[in-house]
């Protein structure tokens, strides 16, 4: 995957940075496996705004993904990669020998024509899903369960990974994206490799109308209204309007927000980065 930069001959273009869909071998997504989306720009079912800034956007189809990789034994081939809008990573089109199809997340390295599997007692080869169990130490993963049998949860988006570090009795300590390094069951499961679409994070869109696209409003900056709608509004001339919080008066930028007593805390071998 690469990105490529356009000629500056419109405004929006100037600043444009965008992927090139190399890797993309399919243009038309499987019927049986999309369902529907709709948009409620904001709204509850009552029809008030609940939700500021969101809104308008292309109309959508869901892709069913797999992430719970629960066919096992049964070797599927990767029939095409195709481009999911619902999501910054790739996705592949399996098939199975009894004519099954199913969606996965396309990891770095997954051509057309292999051969991918799940279950215990396969090769930890790229696109594999098996048991944090039977996956070597220091291999990095994605689509990594938190509980056996409810399908990947964590490590999901375009060129994260999870590197699996070490085991200590039934439990694997997996270092997570954001750096944290989390115990989890050596029953649940991951996929082999780092989610594709790995140079997504360079993309620029170059023009708001593109955000537009994407179904995002423009939002107001709270320091550019009044008191009474936002702590950080008000002032005389251009005031910076103290320290950053929320509309509802939340600390931003380091105020911790999880709690303190949470169960799954002790889960947790080393916290994330700050």
């Amino acid at each position: 995957m690469a990105v490529r930069k356009l000629n500056p001959v419109t405004p929006g273009q100037r600043h444009k940075i965008a992927g090139t869909f190399e890797s993309i071998t399919a243009s038309t997504p499987e019927k049986s496996l999309l369902k529907p989306m709709t948009s409620s720009g904001g709204r509850n079912a009552g029809g008030r705004m609940t939700m500021r800034n969101i809104g308008g956007g292309h109309k959508r189809k869901y892709r069913f993904i797999d992430f719970k990789r629960d066919k096992d034994g049964i070797a599927a081939v990767v029939e095409s990669i195709q481009y999911d809008p619902n999501r910054t990573a790739r996705i592949a089109l399996l098939v199975y020998p009894d004519g099954e199809k199913r969606y996965m997340l396309a990891p770095n390295g997954l051509v057309v024509g292999q051969k991918v599997e799940t279950g215990s007692g396969i090769a930890p080869e790229v696109g594999n899903t098996l048991p944090l169990a039977e996956i070597p130490l220091g291999t990095l993963v994605h689509n990594i369960e938190l509980h056996p049998s409810q399908g990947g949860v964590m490590a999901r988006s375009a060129g994260t990974y999870a590197q699996l570090t070490s085991r200590e009795g039934k439990y694997a300590i997996v270092k997570l994206p954001s750096g944290e390094a989390r115990m989890v069951l050596v029953t649940c499961r991951a996929t082999v490799g780092i989610v594709g679409n790995s140079d997504h994070n360079l993309e620029r869109s170059g023009k708001a109308g593109r955000s537009r696209w994407l179904g995002r409003r423009p939002r107001v900056r709270g320091v550019a209204m009044n008191p009474v709608d936002h702590p950080m509004g008000g002032g005389e001339g251009r005031s910076s309007g103290g320290h950053p919080r929320s509309r509802k008066g939340l600390l931003a930028k380091g105020f911790k927000t999880r709690a303190k007593k949470k169960a799954s805390n002790r889960y947790i071998v080393e916290k994330r980065k700050k």
